[in-house]
C-alpha cells in the first residue's frame, strides 16, 4: 500500500480471501483492504494514538439518513455525552480533495452536526470548525486533539 501523509501504525494483515484484508481495532475484525480502507484505518489510529480520542467514542461507517436516502459516514468520533464531535470523510490517495469532495462532506454534516469536519485522502488534510448557528465555516491548520473541541 502507498506511504501516506500520517504517522505509520502496526498492522496486521491477512490474505485469507482473493483480497488482503486489514485488522479494524474498532470493528475488530479483518476488513478488506482497499485504498480507502487504508486512509481510514491510518486516520483511525492518528485520531486515537496521537490526538487521544478514546477508541470507544469512535464509529466507524456509521449509517444515516438523507434525503430519505440511506448513506454511511467514514468515521465520526464523538464526545463524553454521545453527541457528534468529528466527522472525517476519507477517500483513496487516488482521489483528489475537491469542492465535490467538500460539498459532499458538508451535506452529509447537515443531518449529524458535528463541530469539526475533516477530509483527507491520506496525502491531503482539510479540517474545519463548523459553526451552525452563525453558519460558517473555519479551515483549521490541524485536526485538534480530543480535549481541545471539549475545552472551548
Amino acid at each position: 500500500m502507498q506511504e501516506l501523509n500520517l504517522p505509520p501504525f502496526a498492522h496486521k494483515l491477512t490474505q485469507s480471501a482473493p483480497n488482503p484484508q486489514i485488522w479494524d481495532i474498532l470493528r475488530r475484525k479483518y476488513i478488506v483492504l482497499t485504498p480507502e480502507e487504508w486512509v481510514r484505518q491510518h486516520v483511525v489510529h492518528y485520531l486515537i494514538g496521537h490526538l487521544g480520542y478514546p477508541k470507544g467514542l469512535l464509529s466507524l461507517e456509521r449509517g444515516h439518513a438523507y434525503n430519505q436516502r440511506q448513506k454511511r459516514t467514514d468515521l465520526c468520533a464523538f464526545d463524553a455525552a454521545g453527541r457528534p464531535l468529528l466527522l472525517v470523510e476519507c477517500k483513496a490517495p487516488s482521489v483528489p480533495i475537491t469542492a465535490a469532495t467538500a460539498h459532499q462532506a458538508a451535506t452529509y454534516n447537515q443531518t449529524i452536526g458535528a463541530p469539526l469536519l475533516l477530509l483527507t485522502n491520506g496525502l491531503q488534510h482539510y479540517c474545519w470548525r463548523v459553526d451552525f448557528a452563525l453558519r460558517t465555516n473555519e479551515r483549521l491548520t490541524a485536526i485538534p486533539p480530543y480535549a481541545g473541541p471539549l475545552a472551548e
